[in-house]
């Protein structure tokens, strides 16, 4: 098992994203879809503002993969039938809104640029001196093993009521495995948050063209808490959990303080673990008529944390932990504190600690419970011997379900 934990380093060296650059999306084209994870084929939109409002060409670059996220070796030419590297056409400007950007999209596959294989994909944006602006990854998959996932409370007493635990078969009829050891990789992701993977598992059973994974801890993840939420979509008043609403510079709105409390209990409420939708209730396109708010967090607790620093946490910047979303102690207000320039949209979004060790903690502030409704996706890595490409076979996911 591998379960990955983030370190200092990798955040200052890796998640730099230029600050005017906001609201990166890549994602289906189907509505309320927020994986990147999907069929060969499927058609996958990136799209995010600059706010410096000007005009920019900006490239992307496309990467073929290793399943641990290192270069593949392939030449450009062995996955994509066309460009790796093209201009982003589709821009355009915001429109009567107090903070203006430029809104920039495409569309993968297109005329320019379309896979072949499946595999992990790294997209790169490029400026016009080819400085990499931001990354995201996505992986495409093809339908060849049927992957079964079930999500269960952990077995283990000792994270019974804080952990759940992931078994999956792969069923694979139509390929032949003939080492699953050296030709099967596989990895279990929770939330579509590559944070929180684990991974480097080998079956536990064989069966004739099925393959077990039904481990008692290797495969136990925090169960976490559900996200907490609020809802910008009218930028002039307060709404859901947004309790005051300031014109300054732009609208500055106030989150209701969240109290920390080690004993909290489990209460289910729901989300959309961690994603975000961008919409507006005041104009009818929000992809360049929604505006920015400046959203104010607070979170109440009597002594700043010793070797920690608190972060705000989502998808709302990849899941990273960077300065802009870094919360302050107040010693006066006995609170930390901290403000996130979001698009007017409806949000999930947590508190995380990064430890003096260098990793990160989502369960200290919000706390972790075997009830929390979490979403896992296990994708199946296939490399028999003497292929050149890990091919993706399959991709299977599971629900935690509290009545089970």
């Amino acid at each position: 098992m591998q379960l990955r934990l983030l370190f200092l380093f990798l955040f200052l060296s890796s998640n730099f994203v230029s600050q005017n650059i906001k609201t990166i999306q890549l994602r289906p084209l189907l509505e309320n879809n927020f994986s990147s994870i999907v069929p060969l084929g499927t058609v996958l939109e990136l799209s995010f503002d600059d706010l410096d409002a000007d005009s920019k060409d900006y490239q992307y670059k496309i990467e073929h993969m290793t399943h641990d996220w290192e270069s593949s070796g392939l030449s450009s030419g062995q996955f994509i039938d066309g460009f790796d590297q093209n201009t982003i056409i589709n821009v355009s400007n915001s429109f009567n809104t107090f903070q203006n950007y430029t809104h920039y999209s495409v569309k993968i596959p297109n005329s320019n640029t379309r896979i072949t294989k499946s595999g992990n994909y790294l997209l790169s944006i490029l400026n016009n001196y080819d400085d990499v602006i931001f990354t995201r990854r996505f992986v495409l998959y093809e339908s060849s093993a049927t992957i079964g996932v079930a999500v269960e409370r952990s077995r283990n007493t000792k994270t019974l009521n804080t952990q759940q635990t992931v078994q999956f078969s792969v069923n694979h009829p139509r390929i032949i495995i003939n080492n699953p050891g050296q030709e099967i990789h596989v990895v279990v992701l929770k939330n579509n948050n590559w944070n929180e993977e684990i991974s480097n598992l080998q079956p536990t059973f064989f069966k004739p063209n099925q393959l077990l994974y039904t481990y008692t801890n290797k495969t136990n993840f925090w169960g976490g808490n559900e996200y907490l939420n609020f809802d910008s979509k009218i930028i002039r008043n307060s709404s859901l959990n947004i309790v005051k609403v300031l014109k300054k510079d732009l609208f500055h709105h106030y989150l209701y303080p969240f109290k920390f409390n080690p004993f909290q209990k489990y209460s289910y409420s729901p989300d959309i673990n961690g994603q975000f939708v961008i919409r507006t209730l005041e104009a009818n396109d929000s992809k360049t008529e929604a505006d920015y708010a400046m959203m104010h967090f607070s979170v109440s607790v009597e002594k700043p944390f010793t070797n920690k620093e608190l972060y705000i946490y989502g998808a709302f910047n990849d899941f990273k932990i960077t300065d802009e979303n870094k919360m302050y102690y107040d010693a006066k207000t006995k609170t930390y504190q901290g403000k996130i320039l979001f698009k007017q949209g409806f949000y999930n979004y947590t508190f995380a600690t990064l430890e003096s060790n260098g990793s990160i903690n989502t369960n200290l502030i919000n706390g972790s419970f075997y009830e929390t409704e979490n979403e896992y996706t296990v994708i199946v890595y296939y490399k028999p011997f003497g292929s050149f490409y890990e091919r993706v076979i399959g991709v299977g996911t599971g629900f935690f379900n509290q009545n089970r």
